[in-house]
């Protein structure tokens, strides 16, 4: 393996929560598809909160892992820091609202302080089946040869004004669910950047690893690259 890649995973590790577990096989499912070489951290909410600007430079990308969340407000802080910054970046599960909301506050997208986000729409602590439609031509590329039913814990619908707001400068609607309502988003001006309300990580396998997980991988190789040019 020729190339190595330092990844942060924000959020309180759980070896009971199944979407923890996954994410580390994941990222292995991966790493071993691209032939890459991947460390990850497990950075706690309150360690990664505490972070001067340039700590953040030591990881190649970062990924908000799914919760519990245990401080929505350090989390809220966090994605508003990482989001000005060139570091690939993926969120999945309940930080998915987070990250709304972080663009809703940036962006001045509420001044009339309306609920703009639905409460969790998953009842009870388990996971429910989300149908994946892809909307843009690199998600259709993407699910091409992979199952669009994924496994969520969290699912939230959005008021029709914010996501027109949304998609006229800040963000790409990069999926819809069964329910019409965005699944998965990106920001635009940014190499990668993506918030998935779902769990992709679950899904992946040794034998098929997640196509957004590896082209997450990928980015942060791209980026890394980069860096190398200019050093």
């Amino acid at each position: 393996m020729s190339q190595s890649l330092k990844i942060a995973i924000v959020g309180d590790y759980n070896f009971t929560y199944n979407s923890h577990h996954a994410t580390n096989l994941a990222i292995d499912h991966s790493s071993q598809f691209l032939d890459i070489d991947v460390s990850y951290y497990w950075v706690k909410l309150n360690e990664i909160v505490k972070f001067r600007p340039q700590q953040f430079q030591q990881y190649d990308g970062i990924w908000i892992a799914p919760g519990p969340i245990r401080n929505p407000f350090f989390l809220h802080g966090i994605i508003k820091e990482i989001v000005g910054k060139s570091i690939p970046t993926l969120i999945t599960g309940e930080g998915y609202k987070t990250f709304l909301e972080v663009l809703i506050s940036t962006y001045h997208l509420n001044n009339q302080n309306e609920k703009l986000i639905s409460d969790n729409l998953v009842d009870g602590e388990h996971f429910e089946k989300i149908i994946i439609a892809p909307h843009s031509p690199q998600f259709i590329q993407l699910y091409e040869n992979y199952s669009n039913i994924e496994l969520s814990a969290t699912r939230y619908s959005l008021y029709p004004q914010l996501i027109s707001l949304l998609q006229d400068d800040i963000a790409d609607i990069e999926a819809y669910n069964q329910f019409e309502d965005p699944e998965i988003i990106s920001l635009k001006n940014h190499d990668f950047f993506l918030g998935c309300a779902f769990c992709p990580q679950i899904s992946s396998t040794r034998e098929l690893p997640h196509p957004i997980i590896y082209t997450f991988m990928k980015a942060c190789l791209l980026a890394l690259k980069d860096v190398n040019k200019t050093a």
